[in-house]
């Protein structure tokens, strides 16, 4: 995928090491994105990649693997989870950075990058981001991979 726009980065602090994160990252996702609830959004928004593919409830998260509106596009266990897609009015990338925090803690950080063309997409990114929609749905995936992992 091009390089697209810096949109925002989001961070948590949890008390676990980065490969336990590692997992409760993956598990999460595939809760948050592969649930019967995303395919209503997916179907409306025309996401590419349209559906999951892969074990993506295998321990071993890879590159290929995907959820509705997100391709994993880069895996370096235990450190870096990429996940890209497009859908009609954006693409999107949307990276989770795992490091050793003070103590046996881990730091992960999301960052999000993404373009909106058309008037279509400005509208949608106003919807979005201008809403600060996005902001509490990546914050809310923090929380429950910070929960995931602690238990």
């Amino acid at each position: 995928m091009e390089r697209l726009p810096y949109i925002d980065e989001y961070a948590t602090e949890v008390a676990a090491a980065p490969h336990e994160v590692w997992q409760a990252l993956a598990t999460t996702m595939r809760r948050e994105l592969g649930g019967e609830l995303s395919k209503p959004l997916a179907a409306l928004l025309d996401v590419v990649p349209a559906a999951a593919s892969g074990d993506f409830a295998s321990p071993e998260v890879r590159e290929g693997q995907a959820l509705p509106g997100f391709a994993v596009a880069q895996a370096d266990p235990p450190s870096v989870l990429a996940f890209e897609g497009r859908h009609r009015f954006s693409r999107y990338r949307l990276t989770f950075l795992l490091d050793a925090a003070d103590g046996s803690g881990t730091r992960v950080r999301a960052q999000t990058h993404a373009a909106f063309p058309g008037v279509a997409g400005s509208l949608y990114r106003a919807a979005v981001i201008g809403t600060r929609g996005h902001r509490v749905v990546v914050r809310r995936i923090l929380s429950k991979v910070r929960r995931e992992a602690t238990g």
